[in-house]
């Protein structure tokens, strides 16, 4: 059962605020008095507090018995303040572009209510990634060490182009009505969940049948189970979340960008890109651990694309992130 830390009237950096705002989060462990076990694993699109639960237990590299662990969830993601779920004023397609940097500052109040000193590892996968490099930028001070898997520290421009697309699919829909819909717009949700799907997973993961490793026969049903997941979704949720990730730069504002933003970060880190992910690049990755003092890039040889070390996916790769979880946090 997830916790809630309200907010009250939480100014974001576009200007506008949240009313009435509210962070939903989980723990697992017990934070010891110098408040400095503390692991922070941020949700990630689509995904909520319980998308981590795969990584967290007994024996595993986050043992509840060692570490506190706390699991937030993104603004806009349906459980944490949303479009869906927001006060009046800011509800459905009045809610406001929600900031990276809005999250992890939202985050940090949550780390001071619970008690937190510091942060001894971020571990996040995908838009929990961007989570971490913005930790590590804006409070340097607060963060040992962090963890992005399938990640970037910004979204790139390619990215923003492949994240325009699906938008683009679900906009289409003429019962979306610019966000204002009266019902929900299935058929551009459908169109969504089944653009993205592309995009989630490598040529090779369906040139050599991998979808069947995940329980697909075949392509369509992939397809299908993906429409069907985006289906169930809010449309102006998606979107919140999507517009989010969009702008995510650690840079932005910085004199000398996202060189001098990255060169200030103190923590160590691991940088753990998929082999095949088609939007958080390999490439993008080692120019980005370039820019960090006490940064490497271990590359996670898969074909599931940049669902590649998603949690409980595949068990072989989160031996891997495991593995680099555990140095991180014996390092001191």
């Amino acid at each position: 059962m997830h916790q809630v830390l309200d907010l009250g009237r939480f100014a974001l950096e576009s200007g506008a605020d949240l009313p009435e705002a509210r962070l939903a989060y989980t723990t697992h462990g017990v934070l010891n008095a110098a408040g400095d076990n503390a692991v922070l694993v941020p949700s990630y699109y689509t995904g909520t507090h319980a998308s981590a639960e795969p990584w967290i237990g007994s024996g595993r590299a986050l043992d509840p018995a060692e570490w506190f662990i706390v699991s937030v969830d993104l603004f806009g993601n349906g459980v944490s303040t949303s479009p869906s779920n927001a006060a009046a004023e800011v509800h459905g397609a009045a809610f406001p572009t929600v900031s990276i940097g809005d999250n992890v500052r939202a985050q940090l109040r949550l780390a001071e209510r619970l008690g937190v000193r510091r942060w001894r590892l971020i571990a996040g996968w995908s838009m929990g990634a961007l989570q971490a490099y913005e930790w590590a930028v804006r409070y340097p001070a607060f963060v040992d060490a962090f963890l992005p898997i399938a990640g970037a520290a910004r979204c790139s421009p390619h990215n923003a182009v492949f994240l325009a697309g699906v938008e683009a699919a679900l906009r289409a829909d003429p019962v979306f009505e610019g966000g204002r819909y009266a019902v929900p717009p299935r058929a551009g949700l459908r169109a969504f969940g089944t653009v993205y799907a592309g995009w989630a997973y490598s040529q090779a993961f369906f040139r050599d049948g991998v979808y069947r490793e995940l329980g697909y026969p075949d392509v369509a049903a992939l397809l299908e189970d993906w429409a069907a997941d985006h289906e169930r979704w809010d449309a102006n949720d998606l979107l919140a979340m999507l517009r989010t990730w969009q702008q995510a730069d650690p840079g932005r504002g910085v004199e000398g960008g996202l060189a001098a933003a990255l060169g200030g970060v103190r923590a160590r880190s691991i940088v753990m890109p998929s082999s095949t992910d088609l939007y958080f690049t390999v490439d993008d990755n080692v120019l980005e651990s370039a820019m960090m003092s006490r940064s490497e890039v271990r590359v996670i040889s898969s074909d599931l694309g940049h669902v590649a070390g998603r949690p409980g996916v595949r068990a072989a790769e989160t031996a891997v992130i495991e593995a680099a979880m555990r140095e991180l946090l014996a390092d001191r």
